[in-house]
């Protein structure tokens, strides 16, 4: 996406996970809500491209430390400010929420548990309702970003679902 001249802002660790590469900004956070604050205010400053963020305390402050009050209390938190999110987006954007992977608080374990994470995909004009199934590869994701984007990839990992929700 930086490749083909769009920005790409990461908040969170974003600029971390990718050692810098493709990032064409970086907006820190330390936290769940300063990560929402930060995308607000890429949104205000960004009329294209891609905010790509990481909430850090699902992973770790609650996942990797088997607190599931805490998770839950994080997922009510983040689903009070995602509506913050939704009012800003413009008619033509489109929104992804997913994970890297799981990490199940209530497994004995405090590594990554699972494969399979949720993905929620909306924008205003976007197909509503739209079952994506159980996706091949979390490439799809990244696949559905760039066709969305009409951003050419030479990537061949991955099918995006851009198809079925256009």
């Amino acid at each position: 996406i930086s490749a083909a001249g769009l920005p790409v802002i990461g908040v969170g660790k974003i600029y971390d996970i990718f050692a810098g590469k493709g990032i064409s900004r970086s907006l820190p956070s330390k936290n769940n809500d300063e990560g929402i604050n930060q995308v607000l205010r890429a949104m205000e400053e960004e009329e294209r491209g891609l905010i790509f963020v990481n909430l850090l305390d699902f992973d770790q402050q609650y996942g990797h430390r088997n607190d599931p009050q805490g998770y839950a209390q994080a997922l009510e938190q983040f689903d009070r400010r995602l509506q913050e999110v939704i009012d800003k987006l413009r008619s033509e954007d489109m929104l992804c929420i997913s994970a890297d992977h799981g990490c199940d608080p209530t497994t004995p374990s405090t590594d990554h548990s699972r494969e399979y994470v949720p993905l929620l995909v909306y924008g205003e004009k976007l197909r509503q309702n739209v079952n994506l199934g159980t996706r091949q590869s979390f490439a799809d994701l990244g696949q559905t970003i760039a066709e969305y984007l009409d951003v050419k990839t030479k990537n061949t990992t991955g099918e995006s679902f851009y198809p079925l929700i256009r």
